[in-house]
């Protein structure tokens, strides 16, 4: 430096000083209060991971952020090895690792948080009261990819996309790929959107989704390939076997591409096209991760996209999400690439109240157990058990103490026998060792179930609107106390589907006290499955009982097709003070239906309901409730 020059050496005092100012105000710390000013904005993960990394020595109890915009780029994220329910376990970043923390308040103040590439915005593990307010999350670039149908050939079986430039894509032998900011994908999961309705397309089953696959026409060898263990034709390293790329895509001009190879019915022209790329693709970066916590609270979210789920919270306590909103923004059709929430293995109580859950491609709550597979019998108290779906590798049923229930789904719906959990040790994602503090009993054998008893949730679901998106609305598998109420229902399949599931996602647990009341369903099913808007269902073909303790009441059902009400292995049902009607909005897909189906049930009660539909048979039964008359 050149001391002899005063106005230099001013000049540099003065660039100094207000260098250090600016980094000075990016963050100010005031007791256990830390805040962020918008001059992180550009990428704010390095400002805040560092709070984060730094909390054992100085630990906080809230962080608020000045209104603004934040970009967060995984570049500079904690690298944490992830193994998130029902998505792909892998390497991801984050810039809020909530681990290990109690008492802490994360406050936006009404800022947008833009995240960029595979990060999770938010992963809570063995944290206690966390809260979460007053933000909205949304990504740069889309885990998902939208074209309009612009022109199709029935005969030539060829459709054409008009793809935005929000959207680059590049094909490669034909095939269409979508290259993302950190990421690329397939055409892959496909469904139509109507750009009128913002919502899914009617009778989108028809042309949807895309026939991407066909059989390998050359194959040498491959069948004798001979597992010793029985694998997953669903994981990623399996899913090809034996197939083969089916569509091909050429370019018309910059933007405008043509699809042919679809076997199903072409596109018609003004609906948009969603592709989101192969299952094992596209769930890699949900906004919420909460694991093994309690107390945790989200108020006054809005997420606008994510690639995967909304929130995925797996084996926590207490739960509560307020005004937590999943919508599209931009001009977008989509919000998230899967479930707007999800729970798995949870305790406690689980409220969702005052949400909005729009356009995600996937059902709006999903609440469940997991079953998972006895392979081994290895001494007096000590088995291995197996997980079935790849996208649960690595999930742990419970904690010391839980009660695991043993179960033999072909015999019944409910355990024969119950078992205290000691340890858990896990050999690998998919094989673990399950140790119990009991002998374990003879009548426990290889390919039998166990579920965790004590790891379900009640469930109060509570003046929500859930419309516009891909499948159901409410899945609802817990024995728990279940309300359902003043909440607003247009969904592309089910409405409300209570389950009994243990051949594709293994997702356990059942409904023995619940309560649907004051609701309004509005066209649901609209996507052409035949299926009631609000559905009992096992996969299995037993006769045995799998839900009781069921009310339906005081709810407007205004619907364009027949059927209301798919009962299935029931004990206790009553729909009584429902108005019904037909809605006249879509021609009916499945006029032959009945209003109401009953099956392999009992004490099913109808009473003071007002039907005004078009069913010419209301009540179809099996002749397993004796008598049943609709009232």
């Amino acid at each position: 430096m050149n001391k002899n020059n005063p106005k230099l050496l001013a000049s540099l005092i003065f660039f100094y000083v207000a260098t250090f100012a600016i980094i000075g105000t990016a963050q100010t710390r005031k007791g256990n209060s830390v805040y962020f000013d918008i001059s992180i904005a550009a990428d704010a993960t390095p400002s805040v991971l560092a709070q984060f990394m730094a909390a054992k020595d100085k630990p906080f109890s809230e962080i608020k952020f000045e209104k603004g915009t934040y970009h967060f780029y995984p570049d500079k994220g904690l690298e944490i090895y992830a193994e998130i329910s029902n998505h792909n376990n892998g390497l991801v970043k984050t810039a809020f690792p909530i681990v290990n923390m109690k008492n802490v308040t994360i406050d936006g103040q009404g800022s947008t948080f833009i995240f960029h590439g595979i990060i999770i915005p938010f992963s809570v593990e063995n944290s206690e009261n966390i809260k979460i307010v007053n933000l909205a999350i949304d990504w740069g670039m889309t885990f998902h990819s939208e074209g309009l149908i612009v022109a199709n050939d029935i005969v030539k079986k060829t459709f054409d996309m008009q793809i935005s430039n929000e959207y680059p894509y590049e094909i490669r032998n034909g095939q269409l790929v979508f290259i993302k900011d950190y990421y690329e994908h397939s055409i892959g999961q496909t469904i139509l959107f109507d750009p009128k309705t913002k919502g899914v397309t009617y009778d989108t089953e028809s042309y949807t989704p895309l026939t991407t696959r066909t059989k390998t026409k050359i194959q040498n060898d491959v069948k004798d390939i001979k597992h010793k263990y029985e694998v997953d034709p669903r994981s990623p390293e399996n899913s090809r076997v034996g197939m083969e790329d089916k569509l091909t895509t050429v370019q018309l001009q910059p933007g405008l591409v043509r699809v042919s190879g679809h076997t199903k019915k072409i596109p018609e022209i003004g609906n948009v096209m969603t592709m989101k790329g192969e299952q094992s693709e596209n769930r890699l970066a949900p906004a919420f991760h909460i694991v093994s916590s309690k107390d945790f609270i989200a108020t006054n979210i809005d997420v606008h996209h994510a690639g995967g789920m909304g929130i995925i919270v797996e084996n926590s306590k207490n739960i509560t999400l307020d005004d937590f909103n999943i919508t599209p923004s931009n001009g977008r059709i989509v919000s998230t690439t899967a479930d707007a929430t999800h729970f798995v293995g949870c305790r406690g109580k689980i409220e969702i109240k005052n949400c909005t859950f729009n356009n995600q491609l996937d059902d709006a709550v999903n609440v469940h157990g997991t079953y998972q597979e006895v392979v081994d019998l290895l001494g007096n108290n000590k088995i291995g058990i197996k997980v079935g779906h790849y996208q649960q590798q690595g999930f742990s049923i419970g904690v010391p103490n839980d009660e695991i229930g043993l179960v033999n789904l072909h015999h019944s719906f409910f355990e024969y026998g119950k078992l205290t959990l000691k340890s858990i040790e896990k050999i690998n994602s998919r094989y673990q060792i399950i140790t119990f503090n009991e002998k374990v009993p003879t009548t426990l054998k290889v390919g039998d179930y166990i579920e965790n008893l004590t790891a379900y949730p009640e469930l109060l679901v509570q003046n929500c609107i859930i419309t516009r998106n891909r499948a159901r609305g409410l899945l609802l598998s817990t024995p728990r106390k279940i309300v359902v109420e003043n909440c607003t229902f247009s969904t592309e399949m089910e409405a409300i589907l209570v389950p009994v599931e243990s051949g594709y996602w293994y997702e356990s647990g059942s409904a023995l006290d619940l309560t649907i009341r004051n609701n309004t369903f509005q066209d649901c099913n609209i996507s052409g499955l035949n299926r009631g808007i609000i559905r009992f269902e096992t996969d299995d073909e037993s006769k045995n009982i799998a839900f009781r303790d069921i009310v339906i009441a005081n709810n407007i059902i205004n619907h364009f097709d027949n059927l209301i009400l798919e009962v299935n292995n029931t004990d206790g049902l009553k729909f009584t003070e429902n108005t019904i009607t037909n809605s006249g909005t879509y021609k009916m897909l499945f006029p032959e239906n009945s209003a109401f189906s009953i099956k392999t049930s009992k004490n099913i009660i109808f009473d003071k309901n007002n039907y005004q539909g078009k069913a010419t048979e209301i009540l179809r039964t099996d002749g397993s409730v004796p008598g049943l008359k609709f009232k």
